[in-house]
């Protein structure tokens, strides 16, 4: 079968690698339909390996070459002994994190996603999206409606990401909310946001053709180009008693933006750090104090989101594909894909490879 597959910092070879040919005890056989191109694709292929292990990953033994892809669904092909959740046939949805179900001090607690062995399909597992078929356990697996697309399968994934930071934010109805960052994880938190009824947002972004996007996806969205405008000067001006918002996230893992949230929430507001930052950044921790802020961190998602996620999308609450601007297949997912986003001047968000093709 036709896989992408991860041997070295821009060095993503097309290639065709065995088929899996047998589900084992409680795994799947998927036939894979849409996978998008994340953020952390994006890094592994600029300057990786960094989560892709090079040597054999102590839960799943795995190790590059590695099929990337873990935004991604697809259609039963084969279920292994035990596997009751989904049939031959089922579209599902992927949840890639791949750990120890029980003898863990977080697995115990239901807490798999921060579980200290923990891996990811498309980055510490053998397989991915990226490939026409994946094998997976039947916990990464979940069967979605016939009213949700094979596109919007694959975007569950990132969705959880920014469902879980609004949860670890708090954010409810009435709400302000300040994202930093008008990319695909920053677009699918500030709609995850209004999903949970927040009445003011706010975006900041370098980009001015994401802001672009940004408003038409959200017209009533206050876009914000920090080159140009002081971010917390522009949120404290259109918010309540102009004492700022109520919870800022904080979605591209940079050192300005971290800091424009805490200066642009109020006074017992919640600052949520969702982008990963590349070494440690200081912030200003009298102003924390002083203001009698919370800080939090928010690390991919509770596994048992996917239902809830899938409810969301699939009902038109939170219409994820608004931030899809480019569909491309297999063949040309490096050049008009990988290479497209890293294009500093790009005006593309989330790109799907269309495995059908």
């Amino acid at each position: 079968m036709r896989a992408l597959r991860f041997h070295a910092a821009k060095d993503l070879r097309l290639e065709d690698i065995p088929e899996p040919r047998q589900a084992g005890p409680g795994q799947v056989i998927v036939r894979n339909r849409f996978v998008g191109i994340c953020g952390t694709d994006l890094h592994e292929y600029s300057y990786g390996p960094i989560f892709i292990p090079t040597e054999p990953h102590p839960f799943t033994g795995a190790h590059g070459p590695q099929v990337l892809g873990h935004e991604f669904g697809g259609v039963v092909e084969a279920i292994g002994e035990g596997v009751t959740s989904v049939a031959i046939g089922d579209r599902v949805s992927i949840q890639p994190l791949v750990m120890p179900r029980s003898g863990d001090y977080f697995a115990d607690r239901g807490l798999f996603h921060l579980s200290p062995q923990l891996a990811l399909v498309g980055l510490s597992w053998n397989g991915g999206g990226m490939a026409e078929a994946a094998l997976v356990h039947e916990y990464n697996v979940q069967k979605i409606p016939d009213e949700m697309t094979d596109e919007e399968a694959a975007l569950v994934e990132p969705t959880a990401v920014a469902v879980y930071a609004c949860d670890r934010g708090g954010v409810t109805a009435g709400n302000s909310v300040l994202v930093t960052g008008a990319g695909p994880i920053g677009m699918l938190t500030l709609l995850a946001a209004r999903a949970a009824g927040a009445t003011k947002l706010f975006v900041s972004d370098l980009n001015d053709a994401r802001l672009e996007i940004a408003k038409k996806v959200l017209p009533d969205l206050v876009a914000i180009n920090p080159k140009r405008e002081k971010v917390g000067d522009v949120v404290r001006a259109q918010t309540e008693g102009q004492v700022g918002c109520d919870v800022a996230i904080e979605c591209v893992g940079n050192e300005h933006a971290l800091k424009a949230c805490v200066d642009a929430v109020r006074k017992q507001g919640v600052v949520v750090q969702t982008g990963l930052h590349p070494h440690e950044n200081p912030i200003d921790w009298f102003q924390v104090t002083f203001r009698d802020l919370e800080v939090k961190g928010s690390w991919a998602y509770p596994t048992h989101y996917w239902p809830r996620v899938i409810s969301l999308i699939s009902s038109g609450l939170l219409p994820a594909t608004k931030i899809v601007t480019k569909r491309v297949t297999l063949e040309t997912a490096v050049k008009e894909g990988f290479d497209a986003l890293l294009d500093p001047a790009g005006t593309h968000l989330k790109i799907l490879i269309d495995l059908s093709k």
